[in-house]
């Protein structure tokens, strides 16, 4: 279904109820067992089979439009939640997303961004954190929750953290007023580029190192309102739908050379350059500096961060200062999934300079580093 289509109801039709779009692109979290009793996803399943949990649809109300569901009554909120499933085809795996995947959820986020409240990406958790930092960016001037969920386990198993994973972003993206791009997993609310994946066997899977939740999910919905940021007054919403794909990671190792480093960024427009503890590097390796030196007198953006799941890089350490002499830009504490969302952002920006793009890295831009950094 083309996300162009006319959406069935409008916001001024629903005094007592918000308006949810989920976009469903794959993942664990929709999958079901085959003859054979492995976990596969199935084209076309999704809503029907939601639609048949007491706990995701009010079953009283057979009167909705296509593809829309209402979930039942919660107590302590304001609204009720009809969610209009969009079921991308083919689903994806979570592995293949990159930045045309990037670009589609953000046009149909775009396209129905006036019609509904809020908004909630189901997706497979390997990428999450990549998508929801890109995401994170490309939507400017955002006036609505995104949140962006999955599962360990799928929805449709007797066990799992699908259920509540689904139902608890449902409540936020459609009560709460919490305009970000962000990441909902294990009762928690993570804005979505300080979001990393720590844990592949967990229903902890997400963590948000530097910075707090933005909301827990317990007994009562508690809202760390000092942390949400809303966009400026007067922004309109938009879309940066150029984002550049010639950039990459490369974390540092004890035997790196000067070769690797050269044959890795021959053909990148910029790098998230993966330093050693608070940012250091092998500043007793020749061919290493040289090779860093040369990319960036052909202008190519080097940004640091660390390797470390969490802190930041730092100006205090003798092998940093080579890095400031070789235009390297700090990253600050930001997730080596926002650097490389942010770094591939600000070179789709064709009406900036590259010094302007260089000081835009610099910047916060949407929370993905600490102000005083």
């Amino acid at each position: 279904m083309s996300s162009k289509n006319k959406l069935p109801f409008q916001r001024s039709d629903l005094p007592r109820y918000s308006s949810v779009l989920v976009i469903y692109t794959g993942g664990t979290i929709g999958m079901i067992r085959n003859e054979n009793n492995e976990l596969v996803p199935k084209p076309n399943e999704f809503y029907e089979r939601i639609r048949s949990f007491p706990q995701l649809h009010d079953a009283t109300h057979d009167d909705l439009p296509a593809n829309t569901l209402l979930l039942p009554f919660v107590q302590d909120q304001l609204n009720r939640i009809r969610y209009r499933i969009l079921e991308y085809d083919p689903l994806l795996d979570s592995s293949n997303m990159g930045v045309p995947e990037w670009v589609r959820i953000a046009q149909d986020i775009h396209d129905a961004h006036d019609h509904f409240q809020g908004f909630v990406v189901l997706h497979g958790t390997d990428t999450l954190a990549y998508t929801a930092s890109a995401l994170s960016f490309m939507l400017e001037g955002l006036k609505h929750p995104v949140i962006i969920t999955g599962s360990q386990i799928p929805i449709f198993e007797t066990r799992t953290d699908g259920r509540d994973n689904l139902v608890s972003a449902l409540i936020l993206a459609g009560n709460y007023d919490i305009p970000e791009v962000c990441v909902f997993f294990n009762a928690q609310l993570f804005r979505g580029n300080r979001t990393i994946k720590v844990n592949c066997d967990s229903f902890e899977a997400f963590g948000s190192p530097n910075l707090a939740p933005l909301a827990t999910m317990g007994v009562n919905v508690e809202i760390n309102e000092g942390l949400v940021r809303r966009a400026a007054s007067g922004e309109p919403f938009g879309v940066q739908f150029k984002m550049d794909e010639r950039v990459g990671l490369l974390r540092l190792f004890p035997t790196i050379s000067g070769d690797l480093v050269r044959a890795t960024l021959e053909k990148l427009n910029g790098i998230v350059l993966m330093t050693y503890g608070a940012g250091n590097i092998p500043s007793n390796k020749e061919d290493f500096i040289g090779a860093l030196r040369e990319a960036s007198e052909r202008g190519v953006l080097i940004l640091n961060v660390t390797q470390c799941s969490g802190g930041s890089v730092s100006q205090m350490y003798e092998t940093s200062h080579h890095l400031r002499e070789l235009g390297v830009i700090s990253g600050h504490d930001m997730t080596a999934e926002a650097a490389l969302g942010k770094l591939s952002y600000v070179l789709g920006k064709e009406n900036w300079d590259l010094e302007m793009k260089r000081r835009m890295l610099q910047r916060n831009l949407r929370g993905e580093m600490t102000e005083n950094e």
